[in-house]
C-alpha cells in the first residue's frame, strides 16, 4: 500500500451496515426510511424558529410562500444529493475533492466549515433558550452546558444507524405533536392564511427575513449530510436496484421534508396568529414568543409544548450537526479526528460568539443572532448547491442516472434564484456598512469588499469551470461501469532500506515476514518500536522504566533472531507519540518502505489519540505496507 491518501467510504462506521437487498413490500420502504429524517431536522432547528417568528410577527402570513418555495427547492436539492450518493458512492464533499483545485476544495472546505458553525450555534442558542426557558437556568450557563452533548452522538454510534434514526423520529414527533396543539389553540384565519401563499416581499426588512427563511430551510450542510447518509443502505447495485433506490429515498425525503414544512409553517402560522394580529410586530426573540403564548392563546400548555419542543429541535439537530462536519472534514481533506473531538471543535467554535452577544450586548440580542446565522447560511448555499447540479448532470460519470433537462432547469433556476437574492443582500449590507463607517469606511473597502470579490470570482469558477474543462477525469466515480486505466512500468521494486514497527503482539510475526518478503536478504532493516508510556510522553528518551527495558530486550531478541537467519537489521526505540516519533525515525534511516502492523490500539488510546497507522501513512513520504492480523487475535 502506497502512502498516498485513499479516499475512505463516507461515513465509515456505518457505511452499508442496513442492509435492504432481501425486502420487500413495505418492510423494503421502511428499510429505507430514515435518512431523510436526519437531514429534515436540520430544517426545522432552532435557528428556523427564529426566523419564522419573526416573519410571521413583522409581516403575518405574506412570507408564508417563501416557506413554501423553501420546501419545495430543498425538496429538489436533496433528491439531488441522495442521487449522488446513490449512484456514484460518494458524498458532495467528496465528489468535490475529486473534481476541483487543491485550493479550490480548501475553500469551499472553509465554506462548508463556516456553515456548519452557524447551523451550530443556532443549536447552542436553541437549547441554551429552552433550558432557561423551562428550568430558569441562566443563558450563559446553558449556553455551557449544550458542549455536553458532544456525548450523545458517540453512545447513539455505538448502537448502529437505525438506532440513532429512531431517536432522531421520536425528537421529531415531540416537535410535531407540540406544533399541532400550537396551532388548534391559535386558530389561524384561514383566508387570510391562504393569500400568504401569493408571493409579496413588502420591504427590504422582509427581504432580509425571506433570505433568512431560505438560508434556514434549504441548509448547505444537508446536502452534505443527505449524499453520505443514503450510503448507510446497502442496495443492489444493479441499474435495476439504484432506480428502486432512488426511487425509495424520494418517498423517503417526501415524506421528511413535508414534516418538516407543516412545522416551520405552524410556527410563521402560529406568530402571526397572535402577534402579528396582536400588533406585537418586534417579537423576534424566542424568548418573547415563549412569554406571551400563554396569557395569549389562555393555556398555560403553549408555552410549555414551545419550549419542550424547542429543546427536542435543538438537541436533535446537534446530532445531524456532528455527522454533517465529519463528511465535510472526510470528504474535503481526507483527514479524519475522533468523532468527540471533531464535535468538541465545532461546539466551541459556536460558542465564542453566543459568549461575546451574551457578555457584551445581553441576552435580548440573542434573537438577532439566530436570524444572522441563518442569514449566514444562506450566503453558503451557492457554494454547495451548484457543484451538486454540475455532479448529478453528468452524464459520464453518472451514466443513465444523470438528471433529466427539466430537472436541471429547475435545479438551475433555484441556483439563481437563491444566488441572485444573496447578491442583493450582501450589495445592501455592504452600502450600509460604508454609510454607518464614515471616515472609517476605508476598512470596509479594505478588508470586506476584497473577501465578496473573492467569494464571487470562487461561485464564477465552480459555475463555469465544468462546462469550459471537461477533460478531467473522476477517479473516484463509482457507476454501474468502469473503464480499466493502461499499466506501464510493471517490473519489481527493490527496496533497500526497510522500517519495521513493532508493537509486540500477534501481528509481529506477519510484519516482518511481510517485510522481508520485500527485500530479501540485500535490504538493510530497522526495527522501530515506541514506548508510549506516561513517563515516556512526559521525559522521553530520559526516561528508564520497567516497560521500557523490558521493550529493549523484547526488540533485541527479535534482531538476534532476523541476523541468526541471514538479515541485516538493527533496532531504534523512541520515546512519545508514535504517530510524531515514528515518522522521525523513518526519515532518519532514510527508509524506502515502511512495513506497520494494524493490530491498533487499546479503545480507550483509539478515543484519545486516534488510530496510529492512519496518521503515520499519512506523514510519511514513501510506500507503506499495512499488515492486519484477523479479529480473533490469530496471524
Amino acid at each position: 500500500m502506497s502512502g498516498r491518501k485513499i479516499q475512505r467510504k463516507s461515513l465509515s462506521e456505518v457505511h452499508a451496515s442496513v442492509d435492504v437487498t432481501n425486502r420487500k413490500g413495505w418492510r423494503k420502504l421502511f428499510a429505507f426510511l430514515g435518512p431523510a429524517y436526519l437531514v429534515s431536522v436540520g430544517y426545522m432547528d432552532p435557528g428556523n424558529w427564529a426566523t419564522d417568528i419573526a416573519g410571521g410577527a413583522q409581516f403575518g402570513y405574506k412570507l408564508i410562500w417563501v416557506l413554501l418555495m423553501s420546501n419545495l427547492m430543498a425538496l429538489l436539492l436533496q433528491s439531488l444529493s441522495a442521487r449522488l450518493g446513490v449512484v456514484r458512492q460518494l458524498d458532495l464533499a467528496q465528489a468535490s475533492r475529486s473534481s476541483y483545485h487543491p485550493v479550490v476544495n480548501f475553500s469551499l472546505w472553509i465554506l462548508a466549515e463556516i456553515a456548519i458553525a452557524a447551523t451550530d450555534l443556532a443549536e447552542v442558542l436553541g437549547m441554551a433558550i429552552g433550558l432557561q426557558l423551562l428550568f430558569g437556568l441562566p443563558l450563559i450557563w446553558g449556553v455551557t452546558l449544550t458542549v455536553l452533548d458532544t456525548l450523545i452522538i458517540l453512545v447513539l454510534q455505538s448502537y448502529g444507524m437505525r438506532k440513532i434514526e429512531a431517536f432522531i423520529i421520536a425528537l421529531v414527533a415531540i416537535i410535531g405533536v407540540s406544533f399541532l396543539f400550537e396551532m388548534i389553540w391559535a386558530r389561524p384565519d384561514l383566508s387570510e392564511l391562504a393569500k400568504g401563499f401569493i408571493p409579496s416581499l413588502p420591504s427590504d426588512a422582509a427581504l432580509y427575513i425571506a433570505i433568512g427563511i431560505i438560508g434556514a430551510t434549504v441548509m448547505p450542510h444537508n446536502l452534505y449530510l443527505h449524499s453520505s447518509l443514503v450510503q448507510t443502505r446497502r442496495i443492489d447495485t444493479s441499474e435495476r436496484g439504484i432506480w428502486s433506490a432512488l426511487k425509495y429515498n424520494l418517498i423517503d425525503s417526501t415524506i421528511a421534508l413535508n414534516a418538516a414544512f407543516f412545522v416551520n409553517a405552524a410556527i410563521l402560522i402560529l406568530a402571526a396568529s397572535t402577534f402579528f394580529r396582536a400588533g406585537m410586530y418586534e417579537v423576534s426573540d424566542i424568548q418573547d414568543a415563549y412569554k406571551f403564548l400563554s396569557p395569549m392563546l389562555g393555556n398555560e400548555w403553549a408555552s410549555i409544548l414551545f419550549g419542550v419542543a424547542l429543546i427536542a429541535a435543538g438537541q436533535s439537530s446537534t446530532i445531524t450537526g456532528t455527522l454533517a462536519g465529519q463528511v465535510v472534514m472526510e470528504g474535503y481533506l481526507n483527514l479524519r479526528i475522533a468523532a468527540w473531538m471533531r464535535r468538541l471543535i465545532t461546539r466551541l467554535i459556536a460558542i465564542i460568539p453566543a459568549y461575546i452577544v451574551i457578555l457584551m450586548y445581553g441576552e435580548g440580542k440573542t434573537g438577532e443572532l439566530l436570524v444572522f446565522s441563518q442569514v449566514v447560511l444562506s450566503l453558503q448555499l451557492g457554494f454547495a448547491v451548484i457543484p451538486l447540479i454540475h455532479f448529478t448532470s453528468d452524464k459520464e460519470k453518472m451514466g443513465v442516472f444523470a438528471i433529466k433537462l427539466w430537472m436541471r432547469i429547475a435545479a438551475w433556476l433555484i441556483a439563481i434564484i437563491i444566488v441572485s437574492l444573496n447578491v442583493k443582500l450582501v450589495m445592501n449590507e455592504v452600502s450600509v456598512w460604508i454609510t454607518e463607517a464614515g471616515n472609517n469606511a476605508w476598512i470596509v473597502w479594505s478588508f470586506v469588499i476584497p473577501i465578496c470579490l473573492a467569494a464571487g470570482l470562487l461561485l464564477l469558477y465552480i459555475t463555469f469551470k465544468p462546462w469550459l474543462n471537461r477533460r478531467r477525469t473522476d477517479k473516484m466515480a463509482r457507476i454501474p461501469h468502469g473503464t480499466a486505466a493502461p499499466l506501464r512500468d510493471l517490473g519489481s521494486t527493490a527496496y533497500k532500506q526497510i522500517a519495521i514497527t513493532i508493537d509486540f503482539s500477534s501481528v509481529d510475526n506477519l510484519t516482518i515476514r511481510s517485510a522481508t518478503a520485500q527485500g530479501g536478504k540485500e535490504a538493510n532493516y530497522l526495527l522501530v518500536h515506541v514506548v508510549e508510556t506516561a513517563g515516556a510522553m512526559w521525559y522521553g528518551s530520559e526516561i528508564a522504566d520497567h516497560e521500557s527495558g523490558e521493550d529493549s530486550l523484547a526488540l533485541k531478541d527479535y534482531v538476534h533472531q532476523l541476523k541468526e537467519h541471514g538479515y541485516k537489521v538493527e533496532m531504534k526505540i523512541g520515546f512519545g507519540n508514535p504517530k510524531q516519533i515514528i515518522p522521525e525515525i523513518v526519515d532518519e534511516f532514510k527508509a524506502d518502505l515502511l512495513v506497520m502492523g494494524a493490530h491498533g490500539h487499546k479503545w480507550f488510546k483509539d478515543l484519545i489519540f486516534g488510530t496510529t497507522v492512519d496518521t503515520v501513512r499519512h506523514r510519511v513520504k514513501i510506500p507503506v505496507l499495512i499488515v492486519r492480523d484477523k479479529p480473533d487475535g490469530k496471524v
